[in-house]
């Protein structure tokens, strides 16, 4: 693993808070805080693994991450990247064709029009979904979003990959075809960030894992030692946290 000193800084996140509006009753609803104080760094050629329980938000965190939506407090500090999110969830519009939202979506992260035709044939052939490619994304499987959502992202070329869970979902030869991809760009030097419940694949993949537990940083740190300390305590109360004493990266 590079030292982390050596690297340079992509993303920060400062204090950032995400709240929803959950209805209580009729006429009344509560804020619902998913994220409410998180701080850390990313950093340019690292692999970045985010680990919790569900529903703590780590999904959330990656949208803030993307940009696809503003922390309520806190702020993203961003160097000049562009971030793509890989979810089944995020990114694509139902009445257009897979053709038309790889368009969209490669020129939503900045790519030009022009050169986002001239990346068609390879999207095309790399989704392997044959004539669905031409067709409304409405009509699709979880595992053709995944493949589309995959091979835009792996084909653009984003700054700062996010994953959130899709290497999960769809069929062997795609789990395959994409987990191969991942490495390969992890050996590049490129910037990824993984939301996963498989920490082996974690501790594999990853230089540093960042652990969310009630909305703040419960631990950050080198991929094994974090890992087997959510092991340890997974299913167990978890100790208090000071939210205003975590997740500050050195």
């Amino acid at each position: 693993m590079v030292d982390k000193v050596a690297k340079q800084l992509a993303l920060q996140l400062n204090n950032v808070g995400v709240s929803y509006k959950v209805r209580s009753s009729l006429f009344r609803s509560n804020n619902y805080w998913a994220l409410k104080n998180v701080s850390f760094n990313i950093y340019h050629g690292e692999t970045l693994g985010v680990i919790g329980r569900n529903g703590v938000g780590k999904s959330t965190l990656l949208r803030v991450i993307a940009g696809i939506m503003a922390p309520d407090k806190g702020s993203l500090v961003n160097t000049g990247v562009n971030a793509s999110l890989l979810s089944l969830q995020v990114g694509f519009i139902p009445y257009l064709t897979g053709r038309e939202n790889a368009i969209l979506s490669g020129m939503m992260l900045g790519v030009t029009k022009e050169r986002m035709l001239s990346l068609m044939d390879e999207i095309y052939h790399y989704t392997d979904i044959g004539t669905f490619f031409d067709q409304p994304v409405r009509g699709y499987s979880s595992g053709m979003r995944a493949r589309l959502g995959f091979s835009v992202a792996y084909y653009t070329e984003p700054d700062v990959l996010l994953i959130d869970e899709v290497l999960g979902v769809g069929d062997a030869d795609f789990k395959e075809k994409s987990s191969e991809a991942l490495k390969k760009r992890i050996a590049s030097n490129e910037t990824v960030v993984i939301v996963s419940h498989n920490v082996a694949t974690l501790e594999q993949l990853c230089d540093r894992v960042v652990w969310i537990e009630e909305g703040v940083v419960h631990m950050e740190g080198n991929a094994t030692d974090v890992i087997d300390a959510f092991k340890k305590n997974k299913g167990k109360p978890l100790p208090i946290v000071n939210a205003n004493k975590v997740g500050n990266s050195q």
